[in-house]
């Protein structure tokens, strides 16, 4: 008989035999399989291939199978699902990218096991889940900053002898290894071991100083030692008794991985995201943009234009002109005032309210916040509720700050600029520098930033919070910085220290605020005379606070204070104890402490955040997103939960910052990165979940033909296809003129393409091939652009090129005496120049419309040296297009005919700010009224390119004299730095444009040629082709390190050797070679034909801050110069037992 009791008992056996047989089917079959992930992106250990052999050797005897790789893209979802283990074995610097990242986050959540040897602290500092994961970062080592070798004997105090890794070794362990000092802790981690900084010498002292941890972490398990840097230690028995056990240790029960425990999202695929133009070409200054709920959009431009964009139309149309001073009346000063923020009411869709920011006209120099009402597609001009005004000096440039925002509770966020001039003052013998403004003497008051940012009692440089009440007045909510009846201070100040707030947004779910700050100019630190160089910081603020300016900047650099009378600086500023003591404030002499930035970079690269890159910079802060808020049809991934977008005007990136639960930095990733940005001013997440951005365009001041209004859109699905590039064989060509079209596109999905392709003459033609001939029979311009579908007829459009059926270009050829590829400071580039038109053979005789310039610009901005060039060459271009056009029967150049002479339309319209739009309207639509009574006729043939060349000559005349640089000749001899500074990346820029004559209704065309030549000093991060060396980045530096036991070589490619006596090899290491290294140089392999060699060798204390340094200048032999070559240096260790080399540099010698 079966009772209750009995039942039970056997229910519960059930229940445990069903548990322990679903434990037993999740365990993987056969021998567990592990992963050597050993890539390097900076130092390379060169015990790793001992620790490779050693792990195999291991798994061997112990029942595990061992795969490497040095290749990240195997570190993804489905290669990992296969081990149950990967054993990052001295990695170093940034070895994933954020799509590997979120993989294998995810591999460790389903499960998977990690460790750690040796340098696999010293990898991927910038992504703070590793940092965890991994228990730490590596800080630092004997002989970094000391005299000390790095690999010494030293004592472990094994503090836990319980664990599986540790339990047969003795208490005191000695062993010889490289020591290292960690940073940034995870506390969580279980301590095995300690070093005893006493039984070694050298290194940073961290007191408690652990060698060896484990953690179960995310869902898996962590294991790391920092013991391996040696080739001995993979021989030691108890250090691969150690390696076993952890090994063993993050195995576990090799279980299955179990992805539905993952938390990490797979990272989307930048080719689903999609930038969509909603208006293109039509914005003349656009400064923000607010989003409406059925996603109109109004677009504010700072000349103070209201536009509106209308959701599926691809115009704008103006709804109001807010009456501004966007123009300052002093010569030579740029005014940032005008329209410079707007947003809309969190409850618009009941009171159509709309905020703006703006700079009145008039006599009182104030901005104002003010309220409009915007109903049914009408703004009403006579709704404005003023909300806040606030004084700001005009006629002075710059930083107006201008963003509006509004945070979950309705209360309203306002940025405000520092009012103050960053260059430096006239008449004065010291000067800003570029760095903090804090003059503070008489009649220099807008060289203070003291009296604004720095000020407690005045609201610029500041980001202000509100509670804008129904009438418009406002309140002051709890938690401002200073409250309500302060004396000497506003209440409406939330942030203060703010230099130029540009972009503010504020998380709809946190509340915290986020702002980008356009940073000051230093290119260089003075740290004890005037301060840091200049950075720009994306910060964040989850409470009130002082953020600074213009006492510090960046990761709270101090700046100096500094008397511009005497040129006498006084110590840094006290980040705990700011004090403002100029003449010039109102405020509070005491201000609060300074709170850290979030994100801040220089001009040059970041060691902190090296993922923004270099060059100019102007920080902004995006939105923060969460999917939950959006409808799910048109929504983005849930990966982008709770992620930062922030964004760079000048740098064209936009980033997505992820961030712990408490707000804090975790790591930047990459958003759209192979996208074109054209000045990306705003950026708004809109009611469909999409981000919504707009550009400003590349120009300043001024309407731009790339500036626009565009959507991000995400797609899920099959997606559109990839249109790279659109070429041509030849731009122009006498008729019939026959040019043969190729696209350059691939569908994701690898579908068939159809080619459907727009002539600019009403034509359309398709193809199956991503190639098409055609023949022009008449002359014009023709603005070619194909339509790339795939069988579901996705579609993407190239860009327009253009080509000219009627003429053809001149060809221009420069040829330069000597060296090809390098120039030499101190000796001059000779060059002659020489001019082909195929229809037109007497074109060489008349170089008249030559036009020669030489520059020396930076290798990150060769872009700069064309521009003067290009202002000059389009003059001449514009003069010969008037001459085949009717201009030439009413105006000359300088006397007056039926019209006014070109130069008295240059100089009518020389402080013009807008003259090119308004001459170009001019020439197009034609008009009177202006000189007399004669009607100027239309010429609405003409391309807005052709008119703004012709604008180009006019305006031109206007400046001989005072701006216009002459032509060189062509043929002479020219300075390569062309007096400017030797620069370690400079480049010289030699250009050279012709335009020819045309004719009748033809279009005088212009054919261009430039030569560049390099600093005959490489930069090591140039080298691609390495086999053996490793690339390291040191100080901002490339370093190139040699291997230590067998030969390796490097390639400078493409490199002529007219003129060239010797290369010569800088190099260094952490302590001085005994022997040295080989060095050969061959040509075209690391075989060719040997043309020198010699021995290089480091000398202690020979380089910077005593450390070992060596040069070798190799003569070359007789070589061939009658082509340009690649030059492979090939090195070897004299002795294997010889400490590391590491090349700085390689430079070519001239005779």
């Amino acid at each position: 008989m079966i009772t209750l009791k009995s039942f039970t008992r056997a229910v519960f056996a059930l229940v445990v035999f069903s548990v322990f047989l679903a434990s037993c089917s999740n365990k993987r079959s056969g021998d567990p399989k592990v992963l050597i992930f050993s890539k390097t992106a900076g130092f390379y250990h060169e015990s790793i291939p001992d620790g490779i052999a050693a792990i195999m050797k291991l798994g061997a005897e112990n029942g595990f199978q061992v795969d490497t790789t040095t290749n990240s893209a195997l570190i993804n979802e489905e290669n990992l699902e296969q081990y149950s283990a990967v054993i990052w074995l001295s990695t170093t610097g940034d070895v994933l990218n954020h799509y590997q990242e979120a993989d294998f986050e995810r591999y460790i959540q389903a499960g998977g096991g990690y460790m750690g040897i040796h340098a696999a602290t010293d990898t991927e500092y910038h992504w703070g889940w590793y940092n965890r994961l991994a228990g730490a970062y590596f800080w630092n080592h004997p002989g970094m900053g000391d005299p000390h070798p790095n690999v010494q004997d030293g004592s472990i105090n094994v503090t836990d002898r319980t664990h599986s890794t540790t339990r047969f070794l003795p208490e005191i362990w000695n062993r010889r290894d490289e020591w290292y000092s960690f940073k940034q802790m995870n506390p969580d981690v279980n301590v095995l071991m300690d070093i005893d900084e006493d039984s070694y010498q050298g290194g940073y002292a961290m007191g408690h100083h652990p060698v060896a941890w484990y953690h179960e972490f995310d869902g898996g398990r962590a294991f790391y030692t920092a013991g391996g840097h040696t080739t001995e230690s993979f021989q030691e028995e108890l250090f691969l008794q150690h390696i076993l056990e952890g090994i063993k240790y993050a195995i576990g029960d090799n279980k299955k991985l179990d992805y539905s425990k993952a938390k990490t999202q797979r990272a989307p695929e930048e080719n689903r995201f999609e930038k969509t133009s909603l208006v293109m070409g039509e914005f003349t200054e656009p400064t923000e943009l607010t989003i409406l709920p059925n996603l109109d959009i109004l677009i504010a431009q700072r000349r103070g234009e209201v536009l509106l964009y209308k959701n599926g139309d691809s115009t704008a149309r103006e709804v109001a002109k807010l009456d501004v001073y966007w123009k300052a009346e002093v010569q030579g000063v740029n005014a940032e005032e005008g329209l410079m923020g707007m947003q809309k009411d969190p409850n618009f869709k009941n009171n159509g309210h709309v905020f703006v920011f703006y700079a009145p006209t008039g006599d009182k120099e104030i901005n104002r916040l003010s309220r409009f009402t915007f109903q049914n597609d009408t703004w009403d001009m006579d709704s404005e509720k003023i909300i806040l005004e606030l004084y700001s000096q005009r006629n002075i440039c710059c930083h107006t700050g201008g963003s509006i925002a509004f945070d979950k509770d309705g209360l309203l966020y306002l940025s405000t600029g520092d009012n103050s001039t960053p260059f430096d003052q006239s008449n004065s013998q010291y000067v800003n520098r570029g760095f903090a403004p804090l003059d503070d003497r008489p009649g220099f008051e807008q060289f203070d930033a003291r009296r604004s940012s720095g000020n407690s009692n005045d609201l610029r440089g500041k980001i202000l919070r509100i509670k804008v009440n129904e009438d418009g007045s406002y309140d002051i909510p709890e938690g401002n910085l200073y409250p309500k009846g302060t004396e000497k201070t506003r209440p409406e100040i939330y942030i203060q220290g703010n230099r130029n707030p540009y972009r503010i947004s504020v998380d709809q779910k946190t509340g915290f605020l986020y702002w980008g700050e356009v940073g000051p100019d230093a290119n260089a630190d003075s740290l004890d005379t005037r301060g840091p160089r200049g950075y720009d910081e994306v910060n964040q603020a989850r409470k009130a606070g002082n953020f600074g300016w213009p006492y510090f900047v960046g990761d709270n650099y101090a700046y100096v204070e500094y008397d511009y009378g005497s040129g006498v600086s006084s110590g840094a500023f006290d980040i705990n104890k700011p004090v403002n003591n100029s003449r010039n404030n109102t405020g509070l002499k005491e201000l609060p402490p300074a709170e850290t930035s979030f994100i801040w970079y220089p001009y040059g690269a970041s060691e902190d955040f090296p993922q923004l890159g270099t060059g100019g910079r102007n920080a902004m802060a995006g939105p923060v997103y969460y999917s939950d808020m959006f409808p799910k049809e048109t929504r983005y991934p849930s990966y982008y939960d709770g992620k930062l977008f922030i964004y760079d005007w000048v740098r064209g990136w936009i980033k997505a910052v992820t961030m712990q639960p408490n707000g804090d930095f975790d790591k930047m990733e990459p958003f759209m990165s192979t996208t074109k940005f054209n000045a990306l001013i705003d950026m708004e997440v809109g009611p469909d979940g999409k981000l919504y951005i707009l550009e400003y365009g590349n120009g300043w001041f001024t309407k731009n033909a790339d500036s626009g209004l565009f959507r991000i859109d995400f797609n899920d699905g099959n997606r559109t296809p990839v249109v790279a590039g659109i070429a041509v064989d030849q731009n122009s060509g006498a008729l019939p003129f026959t040019a043969t079209f190729t696209v350059d596109a691939s569908d994701p999905e690898n579908d068939p393409l159809t080619f459907v392709w727009d002539l600019g003459n009403g034509e359309v033609k398709t193809t199956q091939e991503p190639k098409l001939q055609h023949t022009f029979e008449k002359i014009g311009d023709y603005d070619v652009q194909v339509e790339v579908k795939d069988p579901s007829n996705l579609s993407a459009k190239s860009t327009v090129i253009s080509v000219y059926a009627g003429n053809i270009a001149p060809e221009v050829d420069i040829k330069l005496v000597g060296n090809q590829t390098f120039y030499f400071p101190g000796k001059p580039v000779k060059y002659t120049i020489s001019v082909n038109d195929p229809d037109d053979a007497d074109a060489g005789k008349d170089l008249s419309s030559l036009f020669v310039s030489a520059d020396y610009v930076s290798g990150l901005d060769q872009a700069e040296a064309s521009k003067g060039h290009l202002i000059m060459t389009d003059a001449m271009t514009g003069k010969s297009l008037i001459s085949s056009l009717t201009c030439k029967t009413c105006h000359k150049e300088n006397e007056a005919s039926i019209g006014p002479s070109y130069t008295e339309v240059a100089r009518k319209y020389r402080r013009n700010a807008n003259v090119n739009d308004y001459l170009v309207n001019k020439i197009q639509k034609g008009g009177g009224g202006i000189w007399g009574e004669t009607v100027m006729p239309a010429n609405p043939e003409l391309s807005y390119s052709d008119a703004s060349k012709i604008v180009a000559y006019i305006t031109s005349l206007g400046r001989r004299g005072v701006e216009e640089k002459p032509s060189l000749p062509a043929a002479g001899s020219v300075d390569p730095l062309v007096g400017k500074a030797l620069s370690e990346n400079g480049v010289f820029v030699l250009s050279a444009s012709f335009t020819d004559r045309g004719g009748e209704n033809i279009k005088p065309l212009t054919g261009n040629s430039a030569v560049t030549l390099r600093n005959p000093a490489i930069d090591m991060a140039g080298i691609k082709t390495l086999e053996g060396f490793s690339a390291m980045s040191f100080g901002g530096r490339t370093l190139l390190i040699a291997p230590g036991n067998s030969k390796g070589h490097f390639a400078v490619k493409n490199i002529d050797l007219t003129d060239i006596a010797s290369i010569m090899l800088i190099g260094g290491g952490q302590e001085a070679t005994a022997n040295g290294y080989t060095v050969e140089l061959r040509l075209g392999s690391p075989t060719g034909e040997k043309i020198g060699e010699g021995v290089m060798k480091t000398i202690a204390n020979a380089g910077p801050e005593g450390r070992p340094m060596g040069m070798l200048d190799i003569k070359l032999g007789q070589v061939d110069t009658s082509k340009s070559q690649d030059i492979f240096i090939v090195t070897g260790p004299v002795s294997a037992e010889d400490e590391m080399l590491a090349l700085l540099s390689v430079e070519f010698k001239a005779k």
